[in-house]
């Protein structure tokens, strides 16, 4: 097996803690290993993520290899104990008693990665970047990030302090990013680790499992999934053409699309990773065909139920 090979490819851990079913603790460390000697560095979790769970697992597979890896952390997602959304707090006070729990729960004296989860409607950007700021200059951070946050918040976080990464949805069906957020982000030389490649599973034709929170959003489910599954199957037969899997098409296109920034995939068994690790970036002759067959727009379906939608900055227009 090569090992410490780089990859531009981060692996995001959401989904070893119950988000889209029953997971494995013993497999989930056993990718996450598998992932570090075959070259990602960057990890991806979410305090929120099973209620902690997915921070205490991600401790667990990095004891001993804390300093092969970037920890990209999100905060400030409220949930109850029954999984219900409780919106987002991000004031100062709060989010320096998240991180105290963060660092705790991965075993570590930093994060790399500090990011909200979401824009806080209550609290202004300046004051929860200030908040960060000091924990980066305590030592506690390394970097500063955003998450789902459109151009206006961007531009008042850098005023602050520098900002490494947006973390931002973007795929083959989800392209909003291209308007306003990536040319921002290349004018500030702003990076970005971007998630939802395979359109949780949409485009790979991922089974529905118990427990399932796809379950609930719009792109899989009734007139809209029907729909899309017909635009999934023509692109599995571009696929299937051209020698590789349909999450391969998904990731290459990315790839393709924009190499300079990082695809974050949520690979949770040794065949997803080993799938993942082998995309390659599409030439600009399938980029043509992959958007003939599914041009922008032709999804059916908001990526988030409407109320969630109506909470993100990135969505505003």
């Amino acid at each position: 097996m090569q090992t410490n090979r780089p990859t531009n490819l981060a692996l995001g851990c959401m989904g070893m803690s119950g988000a889209y079913g029953k997971t494995d603790d013993a497999q989930s460390v056993a990718v996450i290993h598998a992932a570090i000697e075959r070259g990602v560095t960057l990890l991806d979790t979410g305090d929120f993520y099973g209620a902690g769970h997915n921070e205490l697992l991600i401790g667990k597979a990095i004891a001993g290899r804390r300093d092969r890896v970037q920890l990209s952390v999100k905060f400030g997602a409220l949930r109850g104990p029954d999984g219900s959304w409780g919106g987002v707090d991000s004031r100062p006070g709060a989010l320096k008693s998240f991180l105290a729990y963060s660092l705790v729960r991965l075993g570590t004296d930093h994060i790399d990665v500090y990011r909200p989860a979401r824009l806080d409607p209550a609290v202004p950007i300046e004051d929860t970047i200030g908040a960060i700021a000091d924990m980066v200059t305590a030592g506690y951070v390394r970097s500063i990030g955003l998450s789902e946050v459109g151009p206006e918040t961007i531009r008042r976080a850098t005023r602050v302090h520098p900002i490494a990464d947006l973390q931002i949805e973007y795929s083959i069906v989800s392209r909003d990013p291209e308007d306003a957020i990536f040319p921002v982000l290349a004018e500030l030389g702003i990076g970005a680790t971007l998630y939802g490649v395979l359109s949780r599973g949409l485009l790979s034709a991922s089974p529905l499992r118990a427990g399932d929170a796809r379950a609930h959003m719009p792109r899989f489910s009734g007139a809209n999934g029907e729909a899309n599954a017909k635009l999934v199957l023509g692109l599995h037969g571009l696929a299937q053409r051209w020698g590789i899997t349909p999450s391969q098409l998904a990731i290459g296109w990315v790839l393709g699309k924009h190499p300079q920034l990082t695809p974050t995939l949520g690979m949770r068994t040794m065949q997803q990773l080993d799938e993942a690790l082998a995309a390659k970036p599409l030439t600009r002759d399938q980029l043509a065909e992959v958007e003939a067959i599914a041009p922008r727009g032709a999804i059916a379906g908001t990526r988030y139920p409407t109320a969630m939608m109506g909470t993100l900055d990135s969505e505003k227009r």
